[in-house]
């Protein structure tokens, strides 16, 4: 037992193993190490809805209606949005404008890359 893990929820360093979990002693949180390092991995990475790593700049298509408030239509499935720009800080990490509805904020999970 040479490696300490240490709990990802609440930080603690008294953690054992439990078949292929990982179990927290104080928090009783348990998680699988094997994800938790695949999900590190992909930390600052914004991906499309297809899993693709989108860029600053990228052209996306949007994959299915989204109802805009305010706006009395939806943006469209298969709408064409150009140069966007990421926000990795943000629920609503893409900032793009379409045309027709202006300046917007998108969630990359509605959209795969063009």
């Amino acid at each position: 037992m040479s490696d300490v893990v240490i709990c990802p929820k609440c930080s603690s360093e008294f953690t054992y193993e439990q078949d292929d979990l990982m179990v927290c002693s104080q928090c009783f949180y348990e998680w699988n190490p094997k994800e938790t390092a695949a999900e590190n991995d992909n930390s600052g990475k914004i991906l499309d809805a297809n899993g693709n790593e989108l860029q600053d700049g990228d052209s996306v298509v949007v994959v299915k209606d989204l109802p805009v408030k305010g706006a009395p239509k939806p943006v469209k499935a298969g709408t064409k949005v150009r140069n966007i720009r990421l926000r990795p800080d943000s629920d609503h990490n893409i900032d793009c404008k379409i045309d027709g509805f202006g300046s917007m904020a998108l969630k990359s999970e509605f959209v795969k890359k063009a």
